[in-house]
Formats: structure tokens, sequence, C-alpha cells
């Protein structure tokens, strides 16, 4: 397998998974947007980033893009 199959495979695989979940989707891009684009109080961006970072974890667990290969 070629670097751009590779690329190609790993973006098609995260892109598909995304578009398979898209209120987690939803709720992961406007959480981040939040978080980057504002400033919410300490313990409502406390909790925002635990959500943001337990989604990353199941996002990561659901993608598995280097366990087939």
């Amino acid at each position: 397998m070629k670097d751009t199959d590779l690329g190609d495979f790993m973006y098609k695989k995260i892109l598909d998974g995304l578009i398979d979940q898209p209120l987690l989707t939803s709720l992961f891009v406007a959480d981040l947007a939040i978080l980057l684009l504002h400033k919410p109080p300490f313990l409502f961006a406390l909790v925002m980033m635990a959500f943001l970072i337990g989604m990353s974890m199941y996002y990561g667990q659901k993608f598995a893009i280097f366990k087939n290969l």
C-alpha cells in the first residue's frame, strides 16, 4: 500500500464514521467551537472539556484506523 493510499483510506474512514453519527459529530463540532471562540465560565468549560475528551476517546475507539492494516 502506498503512502497516498493509506492517507486516502484514513480520511475516508474518518469521514464515513463522522457521517454515520451526525448528532455526535454536530455536538463535537459545536463543543469545540464554543471552547475555541468563546470564553465560557470555568466550571462550564471544565464540563465541556471533559465531554470533548470523552467524545474524542469514543471516536478514536470507533474508528480504529490502524486496526485492520
